[in-house]
């Protein structure tokens, strides 16, 4: 485990496939990238920014995303999620994302995750 700080940066990649697709997730009615498939990998790229540098009984759960879905992206296109730690404060970490496609910038978000413990978490359910 090294030490979490500010400046850490993780690239998730996918190719949008049919259940990637806003048709699919009921969140539109054409068939591209939805804006929930999108958020999806932009948390994925904050998760792992930052879990090689927590204890492992811990984890990050997702506690608030502002975001933009600027450009359509069509089925079978790679797209990533570039995550970068902007602020840390006690067990609350910022981040800046930005996803992207082979034509450029698709969106972009300010995401906060939150440390918690792994058993104690599960344990509130």
């Amino acid at each position: 485990m090294s030490e979490l700080k500010e400046g850490l940066v993780h690239i998730s990649t996918s190719i949008v496939k049919a259940e990637h697709l806003a048709t699919k997730v009921g969140s539109g009615d054409m068939e591209v990238f939805a804006t929930p498939a999108m958020i999806a990998l932009m948390e994925n790229a904050a998760m792992m920014c930052v879990l090689e540098h927590i204890d492992e009984s811990s984890s990050t759960v997702g506690i608030s995303i502002s975001t933009t879905h600027i450009r359509a992206t069509a089925i079978n296109s790679d797209v990533e999620a570039v995550a970068t730690v902007t602020k840390i404060d006690g067990k609350k970490i910022t981040f800046s994302v930005i996803a992207r496609d082979g034509q450029g910038v698709i969106g972009e978000a300010t995401h906060e995750r939150y440390i918690v413990d792994r058993e104690k978490f599960l344990s509130r359910l």
